[in-house]
């Protein structure tokens, strides 16, 4: 058993899945602490939804083991847990409720004949803030209160894990952002162990007490939301979490020159560098250094695209009016603190 594989832990070692020998999943190693919400993060066809699927037994692996709560689930030394004896709750894209079903035939629908009788199909939708609405149809309700009692149907089992796949992509901005905030609240008072599958950043920030970052069905980095922005792993991760300038410099003694000064380095590196530089981690003033060729302003903040003289564009966030217009010569300045680079090849 693994280590960490205790309490409610979800573990997953060297998962495995190919659909018509095309690889999907590619040795997907993932840790989900007891009672914390990981958020998994990718680009659409990078393995998320197999993952889960595989997760919640609705997918069979080819190869590798998931525990959850000291208990695998599958392995190559234990037979394959069907679904409902597993113990994991999961909430679909589209909510998947049963229309010809009330509210709280919806939330009930999980639970043993003895079990809907003791009220726990309303206190799961008191949990969601859809109290009194056990008798409503599902279509009689709005996106975000349909995606309220899929979560409410998910809950009431009282599973060890709870699985999320992408339970906000059909909602508009607005509600989007609402429902996100009222879902990261309710799993932190619940505490069951999770993992929330999305392809926004933003999202994942929020939601997730840690992040795992799924690229071309491989976890490639797993660390808290401020670690992973701070110190992406690889480029690849780099460019996927929002906006990257990775500028050429040269490393040694814990820094690097870059065209844009020095800039202090996280970890010792020599050599041929490409150095990540945020764009709020710059200072734009008057100067001959580069010149502005767009101004991006989203009324919270400003972004200006510039160009190096020597070539480099270079993204700068500001948080204020833009003071800057196309076409004005300006200096950048790093004001950040300690930073990433990425040696680069040779020969």
């Amino acid at each position: 058993m693994p280590h960490s594989a205790t309490t409610g832990a979800l573990v997953v070692e060297g998962l495995a899945k190919a659909f018509g020998g095309a690889p999907v999943l590619d040795g997907v190693d993932l840790r989900v602490p007891s009672g914390k919400v990981v958020a998994l993060l990718g680009p659409s066809g990078c393995g998320k939804t197999t993952l889960l699927r595989c997760i919640a037994g609705l997918e069979h692996p080819d190869a590798g083991e998931v525990w959850l709560a000291g208990r695998r689930l599958c392995g190559p030394a234990q037979g394959f847990v069907a679904p409902e004896r597993r113990n994991v709750g999961m909430v679909f894209q589209d909510g998947a409720l049963f229309p010809h079903l009330s509210v709280a035939g919806n939330v009930a629908y999980g639970l043993r004949r003895e079990e809907r009788r003791g009220g726990r199909a309303e206190e799961a939708l008191a949990l969601v803030d859809l109290a009194g609405f056990g008798d409503r149809a599902p279509a009689s309700l709005s996106g975000g209160q349909q995606q309220r009692v899929a979560l409410a149907r998910a809950l009431v089992t009282r599973p060890t894990a709870l699985l999320l796949d992408e339970p906000f992509s059909n909602l508009d901005t607005l509600l989007r952002v609402q429902i996100r905030g009222e879902v990261q609240r309710l799993l932190a008072d619940v505490g069951v162990t999770a993992v929330f599958v999305t392809h926004d950043q933003e999202e994942a920030f929020v939601v997730g007490d840690e992040v795992a970052v799924m690229l071309g069905g491989r976890i490639v980095q797993q660390a808290t939301p401020a670690e992973l922005y701070r110190a992406p792993a690889t480029r690849a991760v780099a460019g996927f979490l929002g906006d990257a300038n990775l500028l050429p410099g040269v490393a040694a003694a814990g820094q690097a020159e870059t065209p844009v000064g020095r800039v202090p380095l996280r970890g010792e590196l020599h050599g041929e560098v490409d150095v990540l530089l945020r764009p709020e981690q710059l200072r734009v003033t008057a100067g001959r250094g580069a010149t502005i060729a767009a101004v991006e302003y989203f009324g919270h903040d400003a972004v200006y695209l510039t160009q190096l003289a020597g070539g480099a564009a270079v993204r700068v966030r500001v948080l204020d009016a833009p003071e800057f217009r196309p076409g004005d010569r300006v200096d950048l300045d790093y004001v950040g603190g300690p930073t990433v680079g990425y040696l680069r090849a040779t020969g």
